[in-house]
């Protein structure tokens, strides 16, 4: 295990009903509101008239940005920033899936420089400053609401990136599970692989002697992939919903990554089909991931082996350790299979025609991954596999 530092300053408030408690958590840090949210779904279930009876109740000067899409796009941002430097906003207020507080993360950081946000994601900068943000979780997925990151898309230019910063950590945000029970079957399962996923890419690691780690991992996949089914089955099992939230939230909040050097490469190659393509994050993970699986195996079997018999149950008896090892990332393509995500991207209207610009851009700044560093030579072949 490597030594390491864990701060996480973000105020979880879990439950039906918090979201009562909105008034006084913003009150303190004063009343000229810039409100983020997406397309309109929290207009039909009535969170978006809560939220406003909250803040009428502080005599709020809000501000709305609306149309915040999956894979949160530059343009969104920008025009965030400038509502907030001609307003003068206080807070930042983010209302939705993890895109609305990405996307609200990245305005915080952009509102207090006077030059081009991207700055940040390219290393010309560091944020030193960001306005203060909260988050009122409806999607479990992203774990954006306990974290220090946010993830943009520049689709002029076909790149999708992302920004770390301790100024990024949302000051607090809600989680009910109630707000999750009208998510759609499509963003359900999008938001299980993405989940997931976050584990997979902290999980697959080649630090040694992390055994409390790896089963903080193993015990977050059984419980989203027990309870992933059961929300499939019933869309409104309040129990499995609130699991699963809890699940995505702790998958991403520094907890697994404490003391191991964590991979990301599969995130990588997903962001680049994401940024030419536009598709969901989640259905890309859910393609990409077996075959890199496939691909980096052999770096070190005997993770593979543990992960196949503690997490998929695969009987050893009899078997290689390869064998065994490839049982387990076939019950991971077949379990995404199953509760309705692509496995191919032929599925996704993705062919083979943009991968050099892919792999070109993937290693920009250089080989990406740690369980087995990726090329532009690899990436293809991950990619190929993966049609």
């Amino acid at each position: 295990m490597n030594s390491f530092e864990l701060h996480n300053p973000t105020k979880i408030l879990f439950g039906a009903g918090k979201v009562k408690q909105l008034a006084e958590l913003i009150e303190p840090y004063g009343n000229r509101i810039l409100f983020v949210y997406g397309e309109g779904s929290i207009k039909r279930t009535g969170l978006y008239d809560e939220v406003l009876v909250q803040l009428n109740g502080i005599e709020a000067s809000v501000y709305e940005l609306s149309g915040v899409e999956p894979n949160p796009k530059l343009s969104k941002v920008n025009e965030g920033i400038e509502i907030c430097k001609q307003e003068k906003i206080d807070f930042i207020l983010a209302v939705g899936g993890g895109s609305v507080i990405d996307t609200g993360k990245a305005i915080a950081a952009g509102a207090l420089y006077n030059g081009n946000v991207w700055d940040f994601i390219e290393y010309r900068a560091v944020i030193r400053d960001a306005l203060p943000v909260g988050a009122v979780l409806t999607l479990a997925a992203t774990g954006s609401e306990m974290n220090s990151g946010a993830v943009i898309t520049d689709w002029d230019r076909k790149l999708k990136r992302s920004m770390v910063s301790k100024w990024l950590f949302p000051k607090f945000s809600i989680l009910d599970p109630k707000l999750t029970l009208t998510v759609s079957p499509e963003q359900t399962v999008n938001g299980i692989i993405d989940m997931m996923s976050h584990v997979f890419e902290q999980y697959f690691s080649k630090t040694t002697d992390t055994p409390l780690q790896e089963r903080f991992a193993e015990s977050l996949l059984l419980t989203i992939i027990e309870n992933g089914e059961k929300v499939i089955t019933d869309s409104k099992n309040y129990e499995a919903r609130a699991n699963l939230l809890l699940a995505g939230t702790y998958a991403l909040n520094g907890t697994l990554s404490t003391g191991v050097v964590s991979d990301w490469s599969s995130h990588s190659i997903e962001h680049e089909l994401s940024a030419y393509y536009d598709i969901a994050h989640g259905k890309g993970l859910a393609v990409i991931f077996p075959n890199w699986m496939k691909y980096v195996y052999l770096e070190r079997v005997d993770r593979f082996v543990q992960y196949a018999t503690r997490v998929w149950n695969i009987d050893p008896v009899g078997k290689s350790d390869e064998q065994i090892a490839l049982e387990g990332i076939e019950a991971t393509r077949t379990y995404f299979k199953r509760i309705g995500a692509p496995t191919t991207l032929r599925e996704l209207g993705v062919g083979n025609e943009k991968f050099d610009l892919m792999t070109e851009a993937a290693v920009k700044f250089g080989p990406i991954g740690t369980f087995k560093k990726l090329n532009k030579a690899d990436i293809r072949s991950i990619l190929e596999s993966s049609l």
